[in-house]
């Protein structure tokens, strides 16, 4: 059985973690025996950090044209969805068992059709912390995917949720990052 890398590749199972590969390793969430444990962030600077996300619902065009008409029975998807996705962003340490538990500041979502045929949701979570808040801004991204679905999917069960990914982040040591486009 092999076992995620640690800096030095693939290892197999019961081969000894040693502390030189913890150091190698760019995982920060292994200690020096290869356990999962939660990052000490206590000794990193407060500043501020932003992070935005992206992904897609992909689904029939009528599907589109009635959540644009506010034509499902459940209500409006894309308000629902929108208050789905900042409520999971507040949440997100509840999910992600390693995430810290962040004094979020701000969370705005966007769901706008990016085609005839798919919903592009676009998250963006802003903090004054000690670690960043990508993952809070994936998983309201994720959140208000599965709602759009959740809402749509008696008249679609085809729908396909697509390209969830981090865009940019701002702010800690590591400065500003961006995706490839």
């Amino acid at each position: 059985m092999l076992v995620p890398p640690n800096g030095t590749g693939w290892r197999r199972a019961g081969t000894p973690y040693t502390a030189r590969m913890a150091e190698e390793s760019r995982l920060s969430h292994l200690d020096e025996r290869g356990s999962a444990r939660m990052v000490d962030v206590s000794g990193k600077a407060v500043t501020a950090r932003e992070a935005v996300a992206e992904g897609f619902v992909a689904m029939q065009p009528e599907t589109l044209a009635l959540i644009q008409e506010g034509g499902l029975p459940k209500g409006d998807v894309l308000a629902v969805a929108r208050v789905a996705g900042i409520q999971a962003a507040k949440r997100t340490s509840e999910l992600i068992p390693m995430c810290h538990p962040l004094p979020i500041s701000g969370v705005a979502l966007s769901l706008d059709p990016a085609d005839d045929t798919r919903l592009r949701i676009e998250a963006t979570v802003r903090t004054e912390g000690r670690t960043g808040v990508e993952m809070e801004a994936l998983t309201a991204v994720g959140v208000a995917a599965l709602t759009v679905y959740d809402m749509c999917k008696a008249v679609d069960r085809g729908m396909r949720i697509e390209g969830v990914r981090l865009l940019e982040k701002r702010g800690g040591k590591s400065g500003e990052w961006r995706a490839e486009a």
